[in-house]
């Protein structure tokens, strides 16, 4: 079942910039017709002019995915006025880089609601008519740190491996339903997201990839009906190594953030 974006119906959430803006774009320069959310009314807009010169009928719904009655009524618009959607891209996302001796559970309930609770609820709200239809897909957008267990950001790696096995269970429900999942795993991709104030710096020494790298990663994985992608891909054999020896793995990454420190 090899991937044509003719014609499909896109919904892409936290599409103002970054991955979500630069995904859309490409989708609908290859023919989706793509509804795109996110909370910046100015910055969506400006993405969504530079769509509409491929695909004229693709539209944009300002939302906040923090708020649950937000959420379905970005079902209800998108189902209604794209007419039904195809592929469900959930991308919006939240990093709060917090040490753990910093974090309170506001903050982790804050992140889980944005990067686990609001996916699942929009997904939810879409895979019935997917289900009538017989087809569709779903893409959750994760990260190398839903795997790495990368530090200083407890909140952020648990809602994103949420994310991820939520997504391998739904997988195999709908196994033979003719609806596919494609988990993305991507590295640190040069965003805003790591320069959002109120998150601890990166740190050092790691390299970001360019978003079009990732847009291509994703390109390539509904391609090829893949259930999950990493990009870079060389990050999935280092997720490999640490499922075979957890406690040599968190022992290395210690002794590295040690010599990062001391430098």
């Amino acid at each position: 079942m090899a991937f044509d974006a003719r014609g499909q119906r896109v919904l892409i959430t936290g599409a103002s910039s970054g991955i979500g803006a630069a995904l859309a774009e490409r989708l609908a320069s290859q023919g989706a017709i793509v509804g795109i959310c996110a909370r910046r009314e100015d910055r969506l807009g400006e993405v969504l002019e530079r769509c509409r010169v491929h695909s004229p009928e693709s539209r944009m719904w300002v939302c906040d995915l923090a708020d649950p009655a937000a959420v379905d009524s970005l079902a209800v618009r998108a189902l209604d006025e794209l007419g039904g959607v195809d592929v469900l891209v959930n991308n919006a996302g939240i990093p709060r880089r917090k040490h753990v001796r910093e974090l309170d559970a506001a903050t982790v309930d804050a992140v889980m609601r944005i990067n686990y609770s609001s996916p699942v609820q929009l997904t939810l709200a879409v895979l019935p008519q997917m289900l009538a239809r017989g087809s569709g897909r779903i893409v959750n957008v994760s990260s190398v740190a839903a795997t790495l267990s990368s530090p200083g950001e407890a909140a952020y790696d648990a809602s994103k491996a949420a994310l991820s096995v939520f997504s391998e269970a739904m997988a195999l429900d709908l196994w033979d339903s003719g609806i596919k999942v494609l988990i993305v795993y991507p590295g640190v991709v040069d965003t805003e997201l790591f320069t959002i104030p109120d998150n601890d710096p990166l740190q050092p020494g790691i390299d970001k990839i360019p978003v079009e790298e990732l847009v291509d990663g994703v390109i390539a994985g509904l391609a090829a009906d893949a259930l999950e992608v990493y990009v870079p891909e060389w990050f999935k054999e280092v997720a490999a190594r640490k499922a075979a020896d957890v406690g040599g793995f968190l022992a290395g990454s210690a002794a590295w953030i040690r010599q990062h420190e001391e430098a």
